[in-house]
């Protein structure tokens, strides 16, 4: 099972095991990660599982869609090069060891 890193702002890591298929955020709601809030359940529509993906990742990340990349532009915290919301990144044992920052907030 892929293991993701969810760090907080504050440095603390969660390291968890998300099933394949699942995304970045389901796998965050399910293990009761902090800072992932998840309104809309994962239909991008929200913008509240925004996370910053760690600037050293060499994961296989999939291309943004139009839809995500006009939320990004709508979250509380600042968007910045490496965010992306974590229920449009898919887990695959390609992405085993992903590490995403939680920004400071969400609404």
């Amino acid at each position: 099972m892929p293991k993701i890193t969810y760090t907080q702002p504050d440095g603390v890591q969660s390291v968890v095991d998300v099933n394949e298929g699942d995304s970045v955020m389901r796998g965050a709601v399910l293990n009761g990660v902090p800072g992932i809030v998840a309104q809309c359940g994962g239909g991008a529509s929200c913008g509240t599982c925004h996370v910053y993906v760690d600037k050293d990742n060499t994961k296989p990340l999939p291309e943004m869609h139009p839809v995500e990349d006009e939320l990004l532009h709508c979250t509380s915290s600042p968007r910045q090069d490496n965010s992306r919301l974590s229920c449009q990144l898919p887990v695959s044992a390609e992405l085993d060891g992903l590490v995403v920052h939680v920004p400071e907030t969400q609404i």
